[in-house]
């Protein structure tokens, strides 16, 4: 199977446990947190989305001009503009960075955040709608000659699209969503479902519930998993925990030392009840700041050394995880850590399990 790294790229420094640092669109970070990855051995890196936040397709053009390698997996919101304009603007990114393009389609989310761009649906009718959007877009990617489309949110006449995607045949589509309706329209769409860190008991059941989703539609076969966690390393497992006990601290002084109520999404309401349930799952799972923060995304540490947060890593591996999205709390310094110290260590034992087998 293969494997995959996958970083974040913001437009300005800050973590939980960090305050925002320098102006919102910081060039020199973004230069350099950019550089920092692609030097480390990641092959993509994220570009999320967020009404409060720089646009995430433009600072990915952005990002594409000064990389070479780094591919850029573009957090998208369908239903703010049309299906057709979004293939266009995708297949663009693709072919001026040479094919390394991706779409991480995010439907769900803070009901709230989603009101503030003007978007009063309901949570099945946004699901519904991304499954004509994602219809149209692949048409858009993929038709040699005009197509139309009649759905309930679109209607689409004669159109063709002359920009294609370099990757052909089209952009992978990298899906998140914890709810029935989103695990649905992932099993018909996604090349790569996209989870946050869970102990190893949930992660293997929703790799199985996804499955036997994607098994309707003849699709079992054909979805990857990722897994997005934040590492904590240390020289050993103790300095490993006692930075994450600091990060904590730091964490608690920086939100106001007062835990944030989860959003409304499936995700975080998940991983709330897990992170409050307990501190550590598993090895080295550790949930604090999840807990801390209303588990609002990526949030859930492997807290050890390297060779610790590996061992970790290749259990997940076993269960059908094969991309890894790994970001830090102390953004660039974590980067450098994680391309030195354990990318090498996961392909190591990615590579023995292979020869084993």
């Amino acid at each position: 199977m293969t494997l995959e790294f996958i970083g974040l790229v913001g437009a300005q420094e800050s973590s939980e446990s960090l305050a925002a640092q320098g102006p919102i669109v910081d060039l020199p970070f973004i230069k350099a947190f950019s550089h920092a990855q692609e030097y480390a051995g990641f092959d993509k890196v994220l570009l999320a989305v967020n009404t409060r936040a720089p646009d995430s397709m433009i600072l990915a053009s952005y990002v594409a001009a000064f990389t070479d390698k780094l591919g850029l997996l573009v957090a998208h919101r369908p239903g703010f503009q049309a299906p057709t304009f979004a293939a266009r603007q995708f297949a663009t990114l693709d072919q001026l960075s040479h094919g390394r393009a991706a779409i991480n389609v995010i439907t769900g989310g803070d009901s709230g955040d989603l009101q503030r761009d003007g978007d009063f649906l309901s949570k099945d009718e946004r699901y519904a709608r991304t499954g004509e959007y994602l219809d149209i877009m692949k048409l858009t990617w993929e038709s040699r000659t005009p197509f139309r489309y009649d759905g309930k949110f679109y209607q689409v006449e004669d159109n063709l699209t002359e920009v294609k995607p370099w990757q052909q045949p089209r952009v992978p589509v990298y899906f998140s969503g914890a709810s029935e309706a989103a695990i649905d329209i992932a099993a018909r769409h996604a090349d790569v479902y996209m989870m946050w860190g869970e102990p190893l008991e949930q992660v293997k059941s929703r790799i199985e519930q996804v499955r036997a989703a994607a098994r309707k539609y003849g699709r079992e076969k054909h979805i990857r998993f990722s897994l997005s966690l934040r590492p904590i390393l240390g020289d050993t497992d103790e300095q490993a925990w006692a930075r994450a006990n600091r990060l904590l601290r730091e964490a608690q002084a920086n939100i106001g030392g007062r835990s944030i109520q989860p959003d409304s999404n499936t995700g975080s309401q998940r991983l709330y009840q897990l992170a409050t349930a307990r501190k550590v799952y598993d090895s080295c799972l550790w949930t604090e700041i999840a807990a801390l923060s209303g588990a609002a995304g990526n949030s859930t540490a492997l807290v050890g050394s390297a060779d610790t947060v590996a061992d970790a890593a290749l259990e997940y591996y076993k269960l059908g995880i094969t991309t890894f999205l790994f970001r830090g709390f102390d953004q660039l310094r974590d980067a450098t850590d994680y391309g030195q110290h354990l990318l090498p260590r996961i392909r190591a034992r990615v590579k023995a399990l292979a020869a084993a087998a």
